[in-house]
């Protein structure tokens, strides 16, 4: 019971600290780190190249873009929450 308690208050503290930083910022827009990479490279020696381009996928729009990141972190989540599942059980069963 203490740690559902633990959990939900740490939990709170995120959701209460994500809220303040947005409406601290309302128009500010949430940049993904390799925009922000290739910006720093850019400033520490503007004449490299990149090694690689990428597949070639472009995204149709931001929309597709977050749902594939959405489905990306779902599948993460679960493949962690069966491996914690399957050792909690294991233990139990011992």
């Amino acid at each position: 019971m203490k740690l559902e308690y633990i959990v939900g208050i740490v939990i709170i503290l995120f959701a209460v600290q994500f809220f303040y930083g947005v409406a601290a910022n309302p128009d500010s827009e949430f940049g993904g780190a390799d925009g922000e990479a290739e910006g720093i490279i850019a400033q520490i020696n503007p004449d490299y190249e990149p090694w690689f381009g990428g597949i070639g996928f472009e995204p149709p729009g931001g929309e597709t873009e977050s749902l594939l990141f959405a489905l990306q972190a779902a599948f993460g989540a679960i493949i962690i929450g069966y491996i914690f599942g399957y050792y909690k059980g294991k233990g139990e069963n011992n």
